[in-house]
C-alpha cells in the first residue's frame, strides 16, 4: 500500500510542476528537499485526502514539511489502517 501511495504522491507532485526525477524516499518535502511551500503542502494533502479518504488537520501541515517522502507515505498508510480499523469496529 505504501508503494501505491508513494506513486500517487510523486504523480501529484509532478502535476504540480515539481521535478521529481531525483526524488528518493529520503527526500525532504520541505526546505531541505523539494521545498514545498505551505500552499503546495495543502494542495498535496487535499489530493491525498480525496484519493484515500484520510484527513489532515492544520497542525499536520507543519509536521508534513519536516517529513521525508517515505515518512509522509508511511503516515498516510497508518491513517488508512487506522480509519479501516475504526470502520471495521463500527460495523
Amino acid at each position: 500500500m505504501q508503494d501505491r501511495i508513494r506513486e500517487f504522491v510523486l504523480t501529484a507532485l509532478a502535476e504540480m510542476n515539481y521535478d521529481v526525477s531525483e526524488v528518493t524516499g529520503d527526500t525532504d518535502l520541505g526546505p531541505a528537499g523539494l521545498d514545498l511551500e505551505s500552499l503546495a503542502l495543502a494542495d498535496l494533502s487535499v489530493q491525498v485526502e480525496d484519493e484515500y479518504g484520510v484527513k489532515f488537520d492544520l497542525d499536520d501541515m507543519e509536521g508534513t514539511a519536516l517529513m521525508t517522502l517515505d515518512e509522509f507515505t508511511k503516515d498516510v498508510a497508518a491513517r488508512l489502517a487506522s480509519a479501516s480499523a475504526t470502520a471495521g469496529s463500527a460495523a
